[in-house]
């Protein structure tokens, strides 16, 4: 058994002949009209900014840049592609962010890095005062007014198996 698809469907143009009677002698799609008439009259008022008169040639000059353009932009829209997301493919090419090809920042250099020849002490905590026992002191001069140091605790062993 044959499965058909529906690409004939979509394969087929919606071409517009002209009017009753008075057929164009080509063929030109829907979206080639809906874009090739703003295209003509945005290559017509470049002409003018540019300084060109409204003439015959400039006209004729502008049809033909027109005809060039919509082609362009017709080859690349199909019913799969419609013009929607070629316009929004182009409008993220166009903005996205780019490498940049100069480096920021120059030579690297130490001349500016201070050195102390203390080390700095955090702000948050304070120096401890320590005291050593035994050193330059009288025997029994301060071991009843401090008694014998303390010894540290250490950490229980960790089981094994965690």
């Amino acid at each position: 058994m044959r499965i058909r698809t529906d690409d004939e469907v979509y394969r087929v143009d919606a071409v517009w002949l002209g009017p009753p009677k008075a057929t164009f002698p080509w063929r030109a799609r829907y979206v080639a009209w809906l874009i090739g008439i703003p295209v003509f009259l945005l290559v017509l008022t470049v002409e003018r900014w540019a300084g060109w008169s409204f003439g015959f040639f400039s006209t004729a000059w502008a049809f033909v840049i027109t005809i060039v353009i919509t082609r362009l932009i017709t080859a690349k829209i199909s019913h799969e592609r419609p013009l929607g997301a070629v316009v929004g493919m182009a409008g993220r090419e166009l903005n996205t962010p780019r490498e940049r090809g100069t480096g920021t920042g120059g030579a690297v250099s130490a001349s500016r890095i201070r050195v102390r020849a203390e080390r700095p002490v955090p702000k948050h905590k304070k120096r401890r005062q320590y005291q050593h026992h035994g050193y330059g002191q009288v025997a029994g001069a301060q071991a009843g007014a401090q008694g014998a140091p303390r010894a540290r605790r250490s950490r229980p062993a960790a089981r094994a198996g965690r």
